[in-house]
């Protein structure tokens, strides 16, 4: 790479700033001056510091020996930890300069999350990293992974091209239909029997399991009416847990039963050999089958801003209702009015919108709404509403659905190799000029 004379001012002028030293005042001008830091690498408009390097490679050692694993050389660990630092580097520029950031709101979410994580009050981990001296460096380094792996998503995504005949390979394939096919969570009870129970035994067991499964459909909570029915200690009651599982990779026995049910529903007394099995649906996801509940919404939206105050908005949202209720038409009203820039040239017509398509606020308002009737004036994280529904309606998107988790699929599959790819090509490009 070529070495500019700019680039050079630069190491200069950065390394003026950046090399630290200090003196004492009571020690002679020939004194010895202690390095405090020091620029070990330029990368394009950026540096790493020999601190930086240093503290990377304690922690990955601190963390090798809590796990007891083995580390390479400590050379090879260093050209490894710096090359990393080289592309962080370059990433978190592309990411600045395509104005990608997360404010301090963004951060606590996640940082609440990894709270939650290690069974943690927010306040408590927050006050375990401070008490650590790591908060705001785990702060920092929180934002800069997010800010890479949006880069990286954007960056990456875009040169995928998922065609539709790949589409359509894909989901012919068997490989496919194993991908598209849905996850069940099932809970399980068996009421055991032995090779030397009696048939009249076996008949009161059958009873006792028939009983189970009738109380579940009348409302009970499975897992309750499993623990009641062990603790009574009448009949031996096992139990598996299957977690998520495709139907084939059920037993046999229940395989076939449990694409038929629906969520919610129980199944059983199903005798084996064993026993007299009760299965219960929790849950049901993915899958090809998507029957969606839309709702046909239009609405006006108005927002404070710097010359209208919350006060002012709500008199002006009440009046433009009014205005409607009198006769005066919804849409060229929306059009003279609405902030909302989504839907303003069409009138306020949001044409149909999923279930779970909008803003809860939002949706629990137009989810209580009789159609073609206009809302009284409502609140939203973005503004105020007046909303009316022209229509609800079930529409089956299986297809389009089949086909979007197809692209998506096939897309996870194309990505790690094209994160490569990438990745390779921005670290020839970049100027990187190491600092002796």
């Amino acid at each position: 790479m070529i070495y500019r004379e700019e680039t050079k001012r630069k190491i200069f002028s950065i390394g003026l700033s950046l090399i630290l030293w200090t003196t004492f005042s009571c020690m002679p001008a020939s004194a010895q001056r202690v390095l405090l830091d020091r620029i070990i690498a330029l990368v394009d408009e950026g540096v790493i510091l020999q601190s930086e390097l240093d503290t990377r490679i304690n922690d990955l050692q601190q963390a090798a020996a809590r796990d007891n694993r083995p580390l390479p050389a400590e050379d090879e660990i260093r050209d490894d930890v710096l090359e990393a630092l080289i592309m962080e580097n370059i990433q978190l520029q592309m990411a600045e300069q395509v104005s990608i950031r997360y404010d301090d709101d963004t951060i606590n979410r996640v940082l609440a999350n990894m709270a939650e994580n290690s069974n943690m009050s927010f306040d408590e981990y927050v006050t375990a990293l401070e008490n650590s001296g790591v908060y705001l460096q785990t702060r920092e380094q929180v934002r800069q992974q997010m800010m890479i792996q949006e880069l990286q998503r954007g960056m990456v995504n875009r040169r995928i091209t998922i065609t539709e005949q790949e589409i359509d390979n894909f989901l012919n394939s068997e490989m496919g239909r194993e991908v598209m096919s849905p996850d069940f969570f099932i809970d399980h009870m068996v009421v055991t029997i032995s090779g030397t129970d009696s048939n009249e035994i076996k008949q009161e067991k059958l009873r006792f399991a028939a009983n189970l499964v009738a109380r579940v459909e009348d409302g009970s909570n499975f897992l309750e009416v499993r623990a009641e029915a062990g603790e009574s200690s009448r009949y031996q009651i096992q139990s598996t847990d299957f977690g998520w599982r495709k139907a084939e990779q059920l037993p046999n026995l229940f395989s076939s039963i449990v694409v038929e049910m629906d969520e919610g529903e129980v199944a059983g007394p199903i005798e084996a050999g064993n026993g007299y099995h009760v299965i219960f649906l929790a849950g049901k996801r993915g899958g090809t089958e998507q029957i969606v509940k839309q709702t046909n919404i239009r609405h006006i939206m108005l927002s404070p801003n710097e010359i209208r105050n919350t006060e002012q908005t709500i008199v002006e949202i009440k009046e433009l209702r009014e205005r409607i209720l009198a006769g005066e038409d919804f849409a060229v009203i929306a059009r003279q009015h609405s902030d909302d820039a989504t839907s303003v040239v069409a009138g306020g017509d949001l044409d149909w919108v999923n279930e779970g398509g909008m803003p809860p606020e939002f949706e629990l308002v137009i989810q209580e709404l009789e159609e073609n009737v206009l809302s009284e004036p409502f609140e939203s994280t973005t503004g105020w509403h007046i909303a009316e529904v022209l229509g609800r309606r079930e529409t089956d998107l299986s297809q389009q659905y089949t086909r979007s988790q197809a692209a998506n699929s096939l897309r996870n599959r194309k990505f790690d190799l094209e994160l490569q790819n990438w990745m390779i090509e921005i670290r020839e490009k970049a100027f990187v000029e190491f600092v002796d």
